[in-house]
């Protein structure tokens, strides 16, 4: 009943918030970064920072990255330069708030004024907050939300050394609490990197594991992006362009990790498809994603890319005509074939769940456990409905039932079995959905 009640205030209360929410950032001025593409284009970035006069530059990125030596040609070329830098490798997935708080402490320790983050989003997010919350003198917990810091953050650069979060060119960065398994979401405007690089030579070496997972990661971006109630003439350009980028080039980036040109059009498309969602936002793969993300750790793009065929496959009668132009763009029909949208639309969700399975990508997710999916769900609701423009607003229920699909194989059985044995005689069964 708890559940039911909430779903109806949801319906009935949220909408005209939303709308709201809608005029305002389709007018927000948000900037974009200035980007350097190409074989090369770190070191270039290197170079002009060194040119810029920063006092100290704090460099956040991995040990991973710092051990493999992608790092050092950049750092290589700031020093030569003659600019200081203090690298901070300390970063782990979803950027927990302890390393976030060491962090902050090593950017005021070493006197810096202005951060360059190298790596993937995980690094870039925590750079942002860093950045943030240094120049605020505030706790990471007290800028969760939209624009709560009063001062602008420093300078931040961004190289990204995955094709996927766009966090590079987004104005949010999400952090985790590994005290409450949840995700943080932090917004401001002033959180888009001044420039970005989108090197391909540092993506050459990215296991096929990862390339999947981030490559599905930015497809999600772009969808939602597009499929949601926030989008403009210029995101939609973006969310497109994105899709069929990614459609053309993945296949080959997964097959082929040191094709150049595939790497550098995954790395395009993935800051595409964040220039998009920034401004037109996410939506319900996004909202469970995070709560897997929390609970279980599940990498971000891992879970979206499970997560993104069920959404449409739940949510596809609403959004049809828009299912309908992205699988023009992703070329699911020749030019002379006459395919009416219904078709099309099909076509585009039986396309994605193609995809996953040409990247190895798992239909289920192996650490979801049926006792948590009630809690799960009602998350996942609570997230979308306070922030997202979805197309259309999922119940508990449905959630529920989606993320049933994905149990394990062995733990599906076993939850449904439980649930015949606790089903009442006689009692109508509940369609899917």
């Amino acid at each position: 009943m708890a559940n039911l009640i909430s779903d109806m205030a949801r319906a009935v209360g949220l909408p005209r918030l939303k709308r709201a929410a809608g005029v305002v950032t389709r007018r927000l001025p948000i900037p974009q970064p200035l980007l350097m593409v190409g074989p090369g284009a770190s070191t270039r970035l290197a170079q002009a920072l060194a040119d810029f006069g920063h006092r100290r530059l704090l460099v956040v990125t991995d040990a991973v990255i710092v051990k493999l030596g992608l790092l050092q040609p950049l750092t290589e070329t700031l020093t030569a330069a003659g600019a200081a830098f203090e690298v901070f490798d300390a970063i782990t997935a979803d950027a927990p708030l302890p390393v976030i708080e060491a962090g902050i402490a090593r950017y005021e320790a070493a006197g810096c004024d202005a951060l360059l983050a190298f790596g993937g989003g995980s690094v870039m997010d925590a750079a942002k907050v860093i950045g943030l919350a240094a120049a605020n003198g505030k706790h990471p917990r007290a800028l969760v939300g939209y624009f709560k810091g009063l001062r602008a953050p420093p300078p931040l650069y961004a190289v990204p050394t995955t094709a996927g979060t766009g966090s590079e060119a987004t104005v949010a960065a999400v952090i985790s609490d590994p005290e409450t398994h949840h995700k943080l979401v932090i917004a401001d405007t002033r959180l888009v990197p001044r420039m970005a690089a989108l090197d391909p030579c540092l993506m050459t070496g990215l296991p096929a594991a990862i390339t999947a997972a981030t490559g599905m990661d930015a497809l999600t971006h772009a969808v939602e992006a597009y499929l949601g109630d926030w989008g403009t003439p210029y995101t939609d350009r973006m969310a497109l362009a994105a899709v069929a980028m990614i459609y053309r080039h993945l296949p080959q980036a997964f097959a082929d990790g040191g094709d150049l040109a595939a790497r550098e059009q995954m790395a395009l498309a993935s800051t595409y498809a964040g220039l998009a969602f920034t401004r037109a936002n996410v939506g319900n793969v996004h909202a469970i994603a995070h709560q897997l993300g929390g609970r279980y750790g599940t990498p971000h793009g891992l879970a979206n890319a499970v997560l993104l065929a069920p959404v449409l496959h739940w949510c596809g009668h609403a959004v049809q005509p828009r299912l309908a132009t992205l699988a023009q763009r992703a070329g699911l029909a020749r030019p002379d074939e006459a395919v009416g949208e219904a078709e099309l639309a099909r076509r585009f969700v039986a396309s994605v769940e193609q995809m996953n399975q040409r990247i190895g990508i798992p239909g289920r997710l192996a650490e979801l456990r049926a006792e948590d999916i009630p809690a799960l769900a009602e998350a996942a609701c609570a997230e979308a409905d306070a922030n997202y423009p979805v197309p259309v607003v999922m119940s508990t229920a449905a959630c529920e039932s989606l993320l049933l699909g994905l149990l394990p194989a062995e733990a599906e059985a076993t939850a449904a079995k439980r649930a015949r044995a606790a089903k009442p005689k006689g009692a109508a069964t509940r369609p899917r959905g």
